[in-house]
């Protein structure tokens, strides 16, 4: 029997396996609660008031038995690891481990306020450590912390640091090349346009955003609970990556071939509906507004006839699944994931620049296509 005698604010614990170990029970005192359960002392209960009452946390999880887990007491109170068991040759694969209790600890937080997913493998030692410590201190953002509560945002987030940046970047550029094109096109009407413009660029910025949400890598510190998510696409499609070229996450076991390829499959039917249902409100928008501005003008001559809402949402969904589902896969998947961020690793400035770039470059190639894809559909002429 593992016994704890007290002596004033230090503690004498003697271990089946022999020796003692005496430390500072207020020190402790946190650590063992987010490591172990309850266990009674030899003079008195620790209760749910702790050692000392209610003025100190409860020491938690301490086990009564050597039967229970010996070696975990023993490394917490500083001592050495346990010998490796016969299946981990002596690598704990990088996990976190009773370490990640620690780093949770460390950084003023306790278990009970971490997400589901990272709680869970904190307490079964599945979360890599680099992975926890990511987690930790990218939610001393405020701002981050808010987003990470959203599975979504942290999935990417924990997979990619920079997911936010290039958001930022994809929808930048696509502000400023949409109003561009707005501008050249509409020219001294542009102004008396706006509404139409403000139209056109809202669905090209909810394009541009799942276009970068879609494809991007994601790491899911608890596979179980992710898997949980609704829909007949998660269910059909599971165990796909979200980005059919990432690197395979810490953790997890290597994705096959058809895995990789179902995420192109499952990402091109995301993509056609967000493209099918964009374009619906965009163009929806725009014949509305012309509509409107007819009646209350009837000297007012649209720049265009008005577009087949059907027609031309499915094209742009069509689109959505094909063109852009390629090419916003390798971008992130190849060129920024195996590329940039593994030449320029600990240079995010650098990675940045590049990834505006290759960003850039993509958006113009995109609109390119899309004048190709609409001509090749029969949807509109081009002038020679």
């Amino acid at each position: 029997m593992m016994t704890v005698v007290r002596q004033g604010i230090r503690a004498t614990i003697r271990c089946p396996r022999g020796g003692r170990k005496s430390l500072d029970l207020i020190a402790m005192n946190a650590h063992f609660q987010s490591l172990m359960g309850r266990m009674p002392l030899i003079n008195g209960q620790c209760g749910g008031k702790g050692l000392f009452g209610s003025k100190v946390a409860p020491l938690t999880r301490c086990y009564s038995a050597a039967a229970d887990q010996p070696d975990d007491l023993g490394v917490a109170l500083g001592g050495n690891p346990p010998p490796p068991s016969e299946n981990d040759n002596g690598d704990d694969d990088g996990n976190g481990g009773h370490g990640g209790a620690a780093l949770v600890l460390a950084a003023g937080r306790t278990l009970e306020s971490l997400p589901l997913d990272i709680g869970q493998a904190v307490q079964k030692g599945t979360i890599p450590a680099d992975m926890l410590k990511r987690y930790l201190d990218m939610s001393s953002n405020p701002i981050i912390a808010w987003l990470m509560q959203f599975g979504g945002f942290r999935e990417r987030l924990l997979a990619d640091p920079g997911f936010l940046v290039k958001v930022a970047i994809e929808v930048g550029i696509g502000i400023c090349t949409k109003t561009t094109a707005e501008y050249a096109k509409r020219g001294e009407q542009f102004e008396s346009q706006l509404d139409f413009v403000f139209a056109n660029i809202c669905m090209a910025l909810i394009a541009d955003f799942m276009l970068v949400w879609l494809p991007a890598p994601t790491y899911a510190a608890n596979k179980s609970v992710a898997s949980k998510a609704p829909g007949m696409l998660s269910n059909i499609f599971a165990g796909c990556p979200d980005n059919a070229f990432q690197k395979v996450p810490p953790g997890y076991e290597p994705f096959t071939f058809v895995q990789r390829c179902g995420s192109v499959v499952r990402n091109g039917a995301k993509l056609f509906g967000v493209g099918f249902f964009a374009s619906l409100l965009g163009v929806g928008m725009t014949n509305g507004l012309v509509a409107i501005r007819e009646m209350l003008d009837p000297s007012f001559v649209p720049l265009n006839a008005p577009q087949d809402v059907a027609v031309m949402s499915g094209a742009y969904g069509l689109y959505m699944a094909s063109s852009s589902n390629l090419r916003y896969q390798i971008l992130a998947g190849i060129v920024e994931e195996r590329g940039i961020e593994v030449l320029f690793k600990n240079n995010p400035a650098i990675c940045a620049a590049l990834s505006f770039a290759v960003r850039t470059g993509n958006t113009f190639l995109g609109s390119l296509l899309w004048v190709d894809f609409l001509s090749i559909l029969g949807l509109q002429k081009i002038g020679h």
